[in-house]
């Protein structure tokens, strides 16, 4: 943001300048799951949020499934079943943790009231949390009960430092308001969710990466961004991305004929193969009759598209494409490096899909179900640990003299970019199938040098006007998110989970570590044993 710029906000009435213990920076159900904790756990909380906390993100527009397994057992099947998948780079520990924590989480919800189903006993279904609608009011309910102050549709676009580095809150603007917002605090979390590109999938235009841009420039690394290449099916007309109802569908091409291993496992791919050359037809006439009246008590939202454009999924055949969702259904994400999740930065914690969730799912995507108990669990223990940080920082928090450290999009000068013009070279090199889906170290190097050259137009510029702030910020993001991305998976010459390398088939068993990354200017990714090291060294 320029000189001027910010000159205009400051003189606004609207202004907000506010001190708290714990700022949590987004509004899903990892953000209101770590307001609400913190806030138990004695804190003052501030929970900002890009549009309205309680509707805005994929969990309220769409709904989700869960990761429950109440027996211990089964647990223990549960958690081997997926460590293959995912390239054997989860941690049962964490997985221990988070089907714990959630457990305890979903039995919260209902006693506040949440409308699980039933199962076939009469008791509660806890794995299903499809109205996702109504799991994000009541969030927003138990939030405000438990004294949180929210600020609706207020994007961070920095964060704040003190002047040994530790993070002590963040600025932002009011969207509705006018004005700007600074808060001072003990201590951030991160909750902003992961980034999709702008690729249209249901719930998602407030997923661009900013959170992980903010973390990177306080110093923050990420993990496993090379596992970033989720896609979704979706109706060619749609943006909803649930795919558990395809487990009944037949895949054509345009004459009729059906596309062979579309409904594999690997059926993904040779879908996205077909679409590059020509369309592809789905049809669900294979679905049970007694499956069909459910799915509609279910998963509403996924037939509303069809009910609009006067098609019957059951009886006719209807067009398909694949959307990205990046890492917003991918694995990476900022780093964690202790059960608090806590950044390497001190006062800053991630949570949700903003943090890496290789933890529980390795380097395969866990869908929803998995994201969704990492986003409870993850967002109450994150919390908790930023209100126990501010607890100890007592009345030092707010005496710390702090600046801004934002800088892509919000430099201090004259210098601008369009914003549209680079989200559309960003998306130009991330969304095509044959770029992201289907990697190659050529196709990695050339898209990187034209992602590196779009970093450095945007580098120290801002916005042409103030209204396109926020949008400025959002670019620079997904222009350094991709480069995280194609940087960690240039580095892993290997197939491993959902990172496939066409010059690298096979899965090297020496490769079978995560990937560290992180820079601005120089981007760098790292095997995480030599990040250790060197943070042992520093030591």
């Amino acid at each position: 943001m320029s000189a001027n710029q910010l000159a205009s906000l400051a003189v606004s009435t609207n202004d907000l300048d506010l001190e708290t213990d714990v700022l949590v920076i987004g509004g899903g159900p990892a953000g209101a799951w770590a307001a609400h904790n913190a806030a138990a756990s004695g804190a003052r909380v501030v929970l900002v949020d890009k549009g309205y906390c309680g509707s805005s993100g994929a969990t309220a527009a769409g709904g989700t499934s869960v990761w429950y397994v109440s027996n211990a057992e089964q647990r223990e099947t549960a958690m081997a079943s997926r460590e293959a998948l995912g390239g054997f780079l989860s941690e049962r520990s964490w997985m221990r943790r988070v089907l714990a924590r959630s457990q305890e989480n979903l039995h919260w919800l209902g006693n506040w009231g949440y409308p699980f189903p039933s199962d076939q006993q009469g008791q509660p279904y806890y794995r299903s949390l499809q109205q996702g609608a109504e799991y994000m009011r009541l969030m927003r309910k138990q939030v405000k009960k438990a004294g949180v102050q929210i600020l609706d549709h207020s994007p961070a676009l920095e964060l704040l430092v003190d002047d040994e580095g530790a993070v002590a809150g963040a600025r932002g603007i009011r969207r509705q308001a006018g004005g700007s917002w600074q808060v001072r605090a003990g201590a951030v979390v991160i909750a902003t969710g992961g980034c999709a590109f702008l690729s249209k999938a249901l719930g998602c235009n407030v997923l661009t990466g900013d959170g992980y841009l903010m973390a990177a420039e306080a110093g923050a690394q990420l993990s496993g961004m090379e596992f970033s290449n989720a896609y979704a099916l979706t109706p060619a007309f749609a943006s909803v991305t649930k795919g558990a109802f395809y487990r009944w569908a037949t895949f054509t091409y345009e004459d009729g004929t059906v596309i062979e291993g579309a409904g594999s496992q690997r059926g993904r791919s040779v879908i996205a193969k077909t679409l590059l050359t020509q369309p592809v037809y789905c049809s669900l006439h294979e679905t049970p009759e007694e499956v069909r009246a459910w799915m509609r008590t279910i998963q509403h939202n996924f037939f509303l598209p069809f009910d609009r454009s006067g098609i019957d999924p059951f009886t006719q055949r209807f067009p398909v494409t694949l959307r990205l969702e990046g890492t917003v259904r991918g694995t990476g994400g900022i780093r964690i490096i202790d059960n608090s999740c806590a950044t390497s930065v001190p006062g800053l914690y991630a949570a949700g899909d903003a943090a890496t969730r290789e933890l529980i799912c390795g380097g395969f995507t866990g869908g929803g179900s998995y994201n969704a108990a990492w986003a409870m669990s993850s967002g109450y223990w994150a919390g908790e640990a930023a209100a126990e940080y501010a607890r100890k920082l007592g009345t030092n928090a707010h005496q710390r003299q702090v600046s801004s450290i934002g800088q892509a999009g919000v430099s201090n000068n004259d210098r601008t970019f369009e914003p549209q013009e680079v989200i559309r070279a960003v998306q130009a090199e991330v969304i095509p199938y044959d770029r992201n889906l289907f990697r190659t170290e050529r196709g990695l190097n050339d898209s990187l040098e034209r992602l590196h050259s779009v970093w450095k137009e945007v580098r120290h510029s801002n916005a042409p006007t103030e209204n396109q702030a926020l949008q400025a910020r959002e670019a620079a993001a997904m222009v350094a998110t991709a480069r995280w991305m194609y940087t960690s998976a240039l580095a892993r010459k290997e197939t491993r989970g959902m990172h496939k390398h066409q010059d690298y088939l096979q899965e090297d068993p020496k490769q079978q570590y995560r990937l560290i990354s992180g820079g601005l200017d120089t981007v760098w990714a790292k095997p995480e044993q030599e990040v250790i090291n060197r943070e042992l060294v520093a030591l």
